[in-house]
């Protein structure tokens, strides 16, 4: 099939990143379909040119010099739902919305998304981050990933045992990192099934509600008022929202750095934690931020933390990348110097880095589906 690319140049990046910095693209084209998205990568070879793939742009740092190759952004459409052995299966396109979809879902009684609700993005990123929240990941219902291989430029399907999901990441983060761009991702639900409520903080907002036997759509507006709480959720009248949510991930420790953290703070203070397999232990990123000095609010220049969420940098009006990255080091560095843990960054970083090296801007970017 013959495509014809629009191919449009020095296109400015920041409108379609959530924290609204970023320099320009030096070309940019929206692929509706497949066949398009292999011929944005045979236009980028034959020139020679790096290429970024950007989706919804709600986990993504782009560098104040922008992009100096192709910007290929995803906007593939289309859901599909299919009845097998009880249950609902949906091959969702990967440009969809994700949030229109946990609601679609949720709407049809369909059990199995409605803890990810409020998520913004599109649903190409959630298999590459093995999104999760609220005590629910898409690790539980995915059944498939379809991609395109940049290198092969062929078509390939991933099973869920072959994704290797782990603690937000997946092949498609780790060893397969800028090698397959999402086209569609299967979940299987359970119509009528029961919500997942197993997260201390939703059951205690649930018990609140006066609700111990929620339906999903009572979990999911409980859910979406959390994230409303704490600024998780898009909105352009919320200062606290210009953001790319969480910024770094809650650290997985070994027993050994766990006690030397709870040594730091002494035995007055219990440090939140939560049992991981193999007698790892999970860290609240949000709590070892705030225990190490910086309080939610707190401001540097034209960026600050949240002050509804320490996890949360937030572009508090005409920030540059290099505002955002200056913060993410020095929130980083104060973790580190307290406790001994390095905090790891969520969002994808275009052509620039959180540690001090410089980056060209013409090296190759991730993936922000």
């Amino acid at each position: 099939m013959d495509v014809d690319l629009e191919i449009q140049e020095n296109v400015p990046l920041a409108p379609l990143s959530t924290i609204g910095v970023g320099g320009i693209a030096r070309y940019y084209t929206r692929a509706t379909h497949p066949e398009a998205v292999a011929a944005a990568l045979r236009w980028a070879a034959q020139r020679s040119l790096p290429m970024f793939v950007l989706g919804g742009g709600s986990n993504v740092i782009i560098a104040d010099e922008g992009h100096a190759g192709l910007v290929l952004h995803v906007a593939l459409r289309g859901v599909e739902a299919h009845q097998r052995d009880g249950q609902v299966e949906l091959r969702v396109a990967a440009g969809e919305d994700w949030d229109a979809l946990v609601g679609m879902a949720v709407g049809h009684g369909w059990a199995g998304l409605e803890c990810l609700s409020g998520i913004p993005g599109l649903v190409g990123a959630t298999p590459i981050q093995n999104v999760g929240a609220y005590g629910q990941d898409v690790s539980e219902t995915l059944t498939s990933v379809e991609t395109l291989d940049r290198q092969t430029l062929r078509q390939a399907v991933f099973a869920n045992e072959d994704c290797r999901f782990g603690y937000r990441e997946s092949r498609f983060k780790r060893e397969d990192r800028e090698r397959h761009i999402v086209l569609a991702v299967t979940y299987r639900l359970r119509p009528g099934g029961a919500p997942a409520v197993r997260y201390a903080e939703l059951v205690r907002h649930l018990q609140e509600q006066d609700r111990p036997s929620p339906t999903v759509a009572e979990v999911r507006e409980a859910v979406i008022e959390l994230r409303r709480r704490k600024s998780m959720v898009l909105n352009p009248e919320d200062p606290d929202a210009r953001s790319v949510g969480s910024f770094f991930v809650n650290p997985v420790v070994g027993a050994d750095t766990f006690a030397e953290v709870q040594k730091a703070v002494g035995d007055d203070t219990t440090v939140p934690h939560w049992p991981m397999p193999g007698g790892r232990v999970k860290l609240s990123a949000a709590w070892l931020i705030e225990h190490a000095g910086l309080a939610r609010g707190y401001r540097r220049g034209n960026v600050g933390l949240s002050s509804r969420h320490a996890l949360a940098i937030v572009n508090r009006g005409n920030a540059a990348a290099r505002d955002v990255i200056e913060l993410a080091r020095e929130v980083r560095g104060k973790v580190h110097e307290r406790f001994g843990v390095l905090l790891t960054p969520e969002p994808v970083f275009v052509n620039v880095a959180l540690e001090q090296a410089e980056v060209p801007s013409t090296t190759p970017a991730g993936t922000d589906l």
